[in-house]
């Protein structure tokens, strides 16, 4: 069989981003430029990476397919870690209320929010979900995403949030985007459970979680750990027994009020702690000492005109910081990675190296997956993005806009 060689040659920065676990810190400023680059890839994966003299030195260019990036700067790709893309309807009422002073509170305790979601998704089909998933992921590639964290959360039931978690799967195969499934049956108390937020779990622990576990659905399990919905215990307890299940833990924690939920996303060990624009002191020093990933939201804390999570702080505290779009029907009907960057450079104060650290290996780390994606490292999949303009810098600076030129998955081009 003819193995497929891809040969990138002369762009003005091939930024690595190399490593294989998350970055921390002062770590997360060090994104390994190297200028006038070139990266040679071999049936999808990375096997030589260095100066265009370099690389050129070791291959037979004339085995290759090339691409010319002269004044264009390649990255690796990038990881959308937090997202709920599947769905069926929307809910652009409630944003018109969040306009006028409504808070997602409110709207979510008078039966909107999470649960008008749920009753769109129960009554969806299958297809239906799978059709506006597919172009949903379609969108995020054209954006650079090559790998995305999709959660459940849009049933609260058995039969429902299985759905979501299939047709993701399915997806998983249909698109060249990588999926990584979340399963986030505590999103919200359903309405047959209200005031019996114990009893849901009980539900979850006894009823769902051992089917997700037995068809192999969900590599996480996930909760919405806030005051009203689940407490700090409740969250722990379905945690530990999805963990026995064999789903690692992440949490959607302290976003509307400081409850600890980054403590205790820090005592389990968690893969990563997510929203956290209420986190404490004490919250981000436990998450600095520990190995969960900060998942920072900016387009949430934009869409709902809310504080932004303390990105540089809990970088300058030690933390490791991924940043994800959060593209759901309510809170973030957006899933614009451009947006996205100008938002947590200017806003939340990181730098475009730490921007770009939190979009690739950090974003890895943050869906299990560092040792496979999230840098431009031999061995690694070739998943890469080349840029219109020459620096990785353009990123933040061209606002809001679309830069990406080619995205490549697995070694195979693809144009926006």
């Amino acid at each position: 069989m003819k193995m497929e060689k891809l040969l990138i040659r002369n762009a003005s920065q091939v930024v690595t981003c190399s490593g294989f676990a998350a970055k921390k810190g002062k770590e997360m400023s060090d994104v390994g430029v190297i200028e006038d680059g070139a990266v040679a890839i071999m049936d999808g994966r990375i096997i030589h990476v260095g100066t265009t003299r370099e690389v050129l030195s070791v291959i037979n260019e004339d085995e290759y397919s090339v691409i010319d990036a002269t004044g264009k700067a390649l990255l690796p790709g990038f990881v959308d870690s937090h997202t709920h893309f599947v769905f069926a309807g929307y809910r652009e009422e409630e944003f018109s209320w969040r306009l006028r002073g409504d808070s997602y509170m409110s709207i979510m305790e008078r039966g909107g929010g999470i649960v008008n979601t749920m009753k769109a998704t129960r009554e969806s089909s299958f297809r239906n979900l799978r059709d506006r998933g597919y172009d949903r992921l379609l969108d995020m590639m054209k954006m650079g995403v090559t790998t995305v964290e999709g959660k459940s959360g849009y049933g609260l039931d058995l039969n429902t949030e299985l759905m979501q978690l299939e047709v993701m799967k399915e997806l998983d195969k249909a698109v060249p985007i990588d999926v990584v499934t979340t399963f986030l049956g505590a999103h919200a108390i359903p309405p047959e459970y209200k005031g019996k937020s114990g009893n849901y779990i009980d539900y979850i622990i006894a009823e769902v979680l051992p089917v997700v576990a037995e068809e192999k659905l969900a590599t996480f399990c996930d909760v919405f750990c806030e005051k009203g919905v689940f407490s700090v215990e409740q969250s722990e307890r379905l945690l530990r027994a999805a963990e026995m299940f064999g789903m690692k833990p992440k949490l959607h924690a302290d976003e509307i009020v400081s409850l600890g939920g980054a403590e205790l996303a820090a005592k389990l060990n968690a893969t990563s702690a997510d929203h956290l624009l209420q986190a404490s002191d004490e919250g981000i020093r436990r998450l600095a000492e520990s190995n969960t990933v900060a998942t920072l939201l900016p387009l949430t804390a934009f869409s709902l005109h809310e504080p932004y999570a303390r990105g540089r702080e809990m970088i300058d505290a030690g933390c490791a910081v991924a940043l994800a779009s959060d593209l759901n029907p309510g809170s973030c009907f957006s899933c614009s990675i451009p947006m996205l960057i100008a938002l947590a450079c200017i806003y939340m104060k990181l730098t475009p190296e730490e921007a770009v650290t939190a979009l690739t290996i950090n974003g890895a780390a943050a869906v299990g997956r560092a040792d496979t994606i999230g840098s431009l490292d031999v061995g690694k999949k070739a998943d890469m993005i080349l840029l219109r303009y020459p620096s990785y810098k353009f990123l933040p600076y061209h606002i809001g806009m679309n830069i990406v030129e080619k995205t490549i998955k697995n070694g195979k081009t693809y144009h926006p």
